[in-house]
């Protein structure tokens, strides 16, 4: 991936979870995103990463033996999947209300116009938005 200053291989979106196991159930089972790798041990650490099929881009949850404080995030932190195929949303939303994750009101009204949006267990918001950006 070239870059305006410089070049990357990968990118990876890490942060810590106080909630390491329903993290991993959410994202894993609810969203269905692929667990790439797991590591325990690591000066204290655990962590899970997760990535999209061929792609180069990762979210990792890690948290630490002694704890992690984790504050609440605004309710504009999102990752946000864009996906075409609505039926797909339909599904997911349909798996992750069954889990007990609701659709929540997304504090920027455009998440809304073509998307849904869902608190994780730490509250950092999933948006899923019906539409292409490439």
């Amino acid at each position: 991936m070239d870059f305006r200053y410089f070049s990357a291989t990968q990118i990876r979106i890490a942060r810590p979870t106080d909630k390491f196991a329903e993290v991993i159930q959410f994202y894993e089972e609810g969203i269905g995103l692929t667990k790439i790798e797991e590591f325990h041990g690591t000066r204290g650490y655990r962590g899970v990463i997760f990535g999209l099929p061929h792609l180069d881009y990762h979210l990792e949850f890690t948290s630490h033996e002694n704890g992690s404080p984790c504050p609440a995030p605004t309710k504009d932190n999102l990752i946000v999947f864009y996906m075409q195929d609505k039926d797909e949303i339909n599904q997911l939303v349909k798996r992750m209300d069954h889990m007990g994750y609701k659709e929540v009101e997304p504090e920027n009204e455009y998440w809304k116009e073509k998307g849904v949006t869902i608190e994780d267990p730490d509250g950092w918001r999933v948006v899923f938005m019906n539409r292409s950006y490439v």
